[in-house]
């Protein structure tokens, strides 16, 4: 392929849905993050230079962030060195009548172990801190600000919308 070439399959979905029909924004939001909840596994996708890791990993989701915890690996050295990073939720292939997952572009944190919000997230997860101290490695905790989420739902379609969606958000949108 050419460059343009590349190029031009790399906007399709954005020519193909700038026609498209929208769902109202709160509708969206309120969908996405009801699917968000109904699942717990993402693949985090991290990066940098030419090192690139895809890692299948639990995640939960509150305060309009997802949070990770870690024991290390790979995904640490692109977390080191590029905040930007990539998650995505699906559900086993069914059929285009089915379809379920969404992309979610977003920038990671480490949470400081021990801080405020390490702890009230291990709290969140009923974890208790004497457990976390005792480990003989540190549980890292990744926290993700999505940034963009790409949906595409069959449901949507039977609301009168195209089956794919984007929401950009903004960090003052993030509180939910």
């Amino acid at each position: 392929m050419t460059k343009e070439e590349y190029q031009s399959a790399a906007r399709y979905w954005e020519d193909k849905d700038a026609d498209s029909v929208k769902l109202e924004p709160g509708k969206l939001c309120s969908m996405m993050e009801e699917y968000v909840k109904a699942n717990n596994t993402c693949a985090l996708a991290t990066g940098t230079g030419d090192h690139v890791r895809c890692t299948p990993i639990e995640y939960s989701w509150h305060d309009g962030y997802f949070w990770m915890f870690s024991e290390g690996g790979k995904k640490f050295i692109g977390l080191a060195e590029n905040p930007n990073v990539c998650l995505a939720i699906y559900d086993r292939y069914e059929g285009f009548g089915n379809l379920h997952g969404m992309q979610v572009m977003g920038l990671a944190e480490l949470v400081e172990p021990f801080s405020e919000a390490y702890n009230a997230h291990a709290a969140w997860k009923k974890i208790p801190l004497d457990v976390l101290r005792r480990l003989s490695s540190p549980m890292y905790l990744i926290r993700v600000r999505p940034t963009r989420i790409d949906c595409l739902f069959s449901d949507f379609k039977e609301l009168g919308c195209a089956p794919r969606q984007t929401l950009v958000l903004r960090e003052e949108e993030q509180e939910s």
